[in-house]
């Protein structure tokens, strides 16, 4: 049998992390932190040092680990005052309407000061995830928030939001008992191994499309009327349907004119 590789891999050792950090991500949904904790968890991990060797071999990603620049905080009036369809007007009022913190991500001190690379790439993408919801136009619930770190780990492989995709993947598929076409409410379907699986890959495919997105100094694009970036960018958006920002009446309702 070709399975007796997995005598070395599937250790006691290997088996407890693994179960820890599948309790982490699962619940992610319900307390966010956990996200942040299982990247942490992962900072010395090789998925990690892929992600190191990929960021490094870009130019601007490299300079920006290197500067360890930081995020933030934000300026709530200064972005609600940019004109309307900007980037910083459009992130302020989406994350103002489903009630969002638009500064809630760990401060440098959560990923051990920033002291090594890894630290600061766990750091620079939750500091900026929350734009990229706005930027892909994933939906900032369950129902977009799989395809849109599915983005990240399509550009540079990040290992915590990686493995969030994949425990997502085998949740779903565990909790799966009918055939998609026979259930009989939306938010069912929407639950399905299957629509997991077409989350991940429509995220994957916005990666592939796009420009890096770890090095954009956003504060020097908030002003940027968000169409226009997002086509220099090469995002194609998510605009229509339940996986998208753009379908929350609340949110629609604060952005009209």
């Amino acid at each position: 049998m070709g399975f007796r590789y997995l005598d070395r891999i599937a250790t006691r050792e290997h088996l407890n992390d693994f179960l820890e950090l599948a309790d982490l991500a699962a619940g992610a949904g319900e307390e966010t932190a956990n996200a942040f904790l299982v990247a942490h968890r992962l900072r010395d991990s090789a998925p990690m040092r892929l992600c190191e060797r990929i960021l490094g071999g870009e130019p601007d990603s490299a300079a920006l680990i290197r500067e360890r620049r930081l995020s933030g905080p934000y300026d709530v009036e200064a972005l609600r005052a940019l004109p309307r369809g900007s980037l910083g007007h459009t992130y302020v009022t989406v994350l103002d309407a489903l009630a969002y913190d638009i500064n809630f991500f760990p401060e440098p001190s959560f990923f051990q000061n920033l002291e090594t690379d890894a630290d600061y790439i766990n750091y620079r993408v939750y500091a900026t995830h929350d734009l990229h919801h706005i930027l892909s136009g994933f939906s900032l619930d369950g129902f977009g928030e799989i395809g849109v770190i599915s983005i990240s780990v399509g550009q540079f492989n990040h290992p915590g939001l990686g493995f969030l995709d994949l425990i997502s993947l085998l949740l779903s598929w565990f909790q799966s008992e009918m055939p998609e076409h026979l259930l009989s409410s939306h938010e069912e379907r929407l639950r399905t191994a299957s629509h997991t699986f077409r989350m991940i890959s429509h995220g994957l495919e916005i990666a592939a499309a796009a420009q890096p997105l770890f090095p954009v100094i956003w504060e020097e694009r908030m002003a940027d009327n968000l169409d226009e970036l997002r086509a220099e960018l090469g995002i194609v958006a998510v605009t229509e349907g339940p996986s998208s920002w753009y379908s929350n009446p609340t949110v629609q309702a604060a952005l009209a004119p």
